[in-house]
């Protein structure tokens, strides 16, 4: 079942017509939101995100969209599954539909879908650089807008080499992130990730890691600017989203790292999930 505007619909009774703003111009964001053991991870993180984003799109938020009431309505459509969990839930707003780039109306309609899940992180994991299309930095980068082709060309051409996944670059060539997540290298005791400036998605799980390494008084974060050549000399690196939490890197072009911090980080992770902190 699909939620729609809070109504339970199946796939062929959700009317979308072709005026609907977010098909003609991607004019919506998304969250992606993990459910596991009945529990939304990281719900508040998610909320305020999605409102952050909403406001600056400019898109008006209905005055029913509380934290309560939207975790309900994620809630609701997940038990309308006849499947066990975890759970993959997606939570799309789009502008309503009218007009041609300028909008007849800021007010928003919403959809949520749910599908069961099981992700299992994988022990060999390689990636490489997409260099066809730059991810260009600036603050709209860092939000979950529906127009998402750089990352499904980034998606194919990983396919297409037998990659697992593919780093995206900005305009100045620096490292932005992977197609489906942020990234993180270790080098000795000093953990980088892009800096947000850099035009990386404000990732939930992202700022959580950010958080556990901070308590850690044996390594150092640091969001920054990262090169390419910065992975290849890593010690380990790693990935990061919503749904599969932490997966380690294995292979960078011709170099293999270690994963022992990075599955560390795994199972502290996991944990903050577990206990919905």
């Amino acid at each position: 079942m699909i939620n729609f505007n809070g109504k339970l619909l199946s796939k062929e009774q959700v009317q979308l017509t072709s005026d609907n703003r977010g098909f003609k111009y991607g004019d919506g964001i998304f969250e992606t939101i993990k459910i596991l053991n009945n529990k939304v991870i990281f719900w508040e993180d998610h909320y305020f995100r999605l409102m952050a984003s909403m406001r600056m799109l400019r898109m008006k938020i209905p005055m029913e969209f509380t934290l309560e009431f939207l975790e309900e309505e994620i809630m609701r459509t997940v038990r309308s599954i006849e499947e066990t969990g975890p759970f993959r839930v997606r939570l799309n707003a789009f502008r309503k539909d009218g007009g041609l780039y300028t909008p007849e109306t800021n007010e928003i309609s919403f959809l949520i879908e749910a599908s069961a899940v099981q992700y299992n992180t994988k022990e060999s994991y390689e990636i490489d650089v997409f260099k066809d299309f730059y991810n260009y930095s600036g603050l709209l980068s860092t939000i979950k807008t529906n127009n998402r082709m750089l990352n499904t060309l980034a998606s194919i051409f990983a396919d297409e080499n037998d990659l697992d996944n593919c780093v995206l670059v900005n305009e100045r060539k620096g490292v932005v992130e992977v197609a489906n997540g942020n990234i993180f290298i270790i080098k000795g005791a000093v953990i980088k990730t892009p800096a947000l400036t850099e035009g990386c998605i404000k990732g939930i799980v992202r700022s959580k890691v950010i958080e556990i390494i901070t308590k850690n008084k044996d390594f150092t974060i640091e969001e920054t600017v990262i090169s390419p050549f910065e992975i290849q000399k890593a010690d380990e690196v790693f990935i990061t989203n919503a749904i599969m939490g932490i997966q380690v890197v294995t292979k960078y072009k011709k170099k293999s790292f270690n994963t022992e911090i990075g599955n560390k980080l795994f199972a502290n992770l996991k944990f903050l999930q577990i206990a919905g902190v």
